[in-house]
């Protein structure tokens, strides 16, 4: 695909666009208005000379001396801007000829038309007029037609100069604007090119640089604030990278130095069978706690990039966490932990994602729950959503942890000692089920209990119809 055009050569060609439209839109009225002013003086010239000569022949007598008419139209036309005359009788002869210009050739409009007013343009072999012709009645051989011309080649001259000039002017404008609109572009796009610049200075080691807003002009503010949010998102997930490397390398240490000091101790000397067997149970302990722990990481990773496969079925949680309940009771019986179900429901999703869900929050649960009290599983239906709540008594979460406790490798206990809570991928991976199942879910906690909300899509009831074609 060709790579489209330069904004500077797109807003140049615009401005040499509208600067070509502009001069020849207003050099076509100038010469409107130029030719309409040459007419109207013509027009006013020919009709002055037309009204006198109506006059002297509605006054002229058959036994008039005809070099007395000759000179009487002479005087008539002195004082104008030499005009030419012709007048003939009715009988086609000609009565005056003010010069030798032939106007007895000027074509005659229709006999109707006569008794008005006729301008028109006629032109010979050497020149341009613009005549004016029309029959009047005489007291004698009448009715008489006049002819009246006037030379319009000075006219003509100044409009061809003045097209050729508004032609010159045309295409100087279109280079002058080319030009200026080159350089007003370039220097208008100075601010942008700026920003380019910081843009292309920041690095990973600057991500918290932000642009000023205020600074731009006001085309570029919203620009400027969606890459601040922009560079805002990147510093965030360089973060999390940054510390889910360093969380990685820190849950994989633990097992590996361990493994590496039984197995140091194991062979510092000679041991029989039953110390080496215990040994080796000690080393799966650690082997299956680095796989559980790189196959919670797998899952993430998958499900960060929407890989995973998710069937979907009608479940129905009461039977489900029924199931939990019962692969519990021994764990929560050794830790004098009861579990209860309220509610009951249906949702559609995965079932082996789901039941990994709500296994991990239910052990978070028993895990954190004091003796003698009592986990609660709340079942809920609102606005065509499914509600499951997980609630357990115990000591108040600090509210600075609540935002993070979703987070990957994250552990409310800051010393990060080995306390049996897993990796801490647990709550991570629920929060990505919920998602992945286009659900939410949020946690509260105060000084009696903490509760896990999760928030899923109701079951899409088919219609009757639906359901009958689906039993034939």
């Amino acid at each position: 695909m060709a790579r489209p055009t330069s904004l500077t050569l797109r807003l140049t060609l615009l401005f040499c666009a509208v600067a070509t439209v502009v001069f020849l839109a207003f050099g076509w009225i100038i010469e409107r208005s130029i030719d309409e002013h040459f007419k109207a003086q013509d027009s006013k010239e020919l009709n002055v000379v037309a009204q006198a000569v109506k006059q002297s022949l509605a006054t002229l007598q058959t036994n008039d001396n005809l070099g007395a008419i000759k000179q009487r139209f002479d005087d008539m036309l002195v004082g104008h801007h030499n005009p030419l005359l012709y007048i003939s009788d009715g009988s086609g002869n000609p009565l005056y000829i003010s010069s030798d210009v032939d106007l007895s050739q000027v074509p005659l409009p229709h006999s109707n038309h006569l008794s008005h007013s006729n301008i028109q343009q006629w032109s010979n072999d050497k020149h341009h007029y613009r005549v004016l012709i029309q029959q009047v009645t005489g007291r004698s051989n009448g009715p008489y037609t006049i002819i009246i011309a006037v030379a319009i080649d000075f006219h003509l001259q100044f409009l061809s100069h003045f097209r050729h000039t508004l032609w010159l002017m045309v295409v100087g404008g279109i280079l002058i604007m080319g030009v200026m609109g080159w350089i007003a572009v370039r220097h208008g796009h100075k601010p942008l090119h700026n920003i380019v610049d910081q843009i292309s200075r920041i690095s990973a080691n600057e991500l918290n640089s932000r642009l000023t807003p205020e600074a731009v002009p006001a085309e570029l503010t919203d620009l400027a604030a969606s890459f601040n949010a922009l560079l805002q998102r990147l510093e965030e997930a360089f973060n999390r990278l940054t510390n889910f490397s360093a969380d990685i390398a820190h849950e994989l240490r633990t097992p590996v130095t361990n493994l590496m000091t039984q197995t140091q101790v194991a062979l510092s000397q000679s041991r029989n069978a039953d110390e080496y067997q215990e040994i080796l149970y000690s080393n799966m302990e650690e082997y299956e706690r680095m796989a559980q722990m790189i196959g919670d990481m797998l899952f993430l990773a998958k499900a960060d990039n929407a890989q995973h496969a998710s069937s979907s079925e009608i479940i129905d949680l009461k039977s489900e966490i029924g199931n939990l309940f019962d692969y519990y009771e021994a764990w929560a019986e050794e830790n004098r932990v009861a579990l209860k179900l309220d509610g009951n429901a249906q949702v559609q999703g995965d079932r082996l994602m789901l039941r990994r869900t709500l296994s991990n929050l239910l052990s978070n649960a028993i895990r954190h729950t004091p003796q003698n009290n009592i986990v609660t599983v709340q079942l809920s239906t609102e606005n065509n959503r499914i509600n499951i709540t997980v609630k357990n008594p115990g000591t108040a979460i600090p509210a600075e942890h609540l935002p993070k406790l979703f987070d990957r490798f994250y552990r409310t206990d800051p010393s990060r000692q080995r306390s049996g809570e897993g990796a801490g991928l647990g709550l991570a991976i629920v929060k990505s089920i919920v998602e992945a199942h286009g659900g939410t879910i949020v946690v509260s906690s105060d000084e009696t209990s903490t509760a896990f909300k999760i928030s899923l899509p109701g079951v899409i009831k088919q219609s009757s119809r639906t359901r009958h074609d689906d039993s034939v």
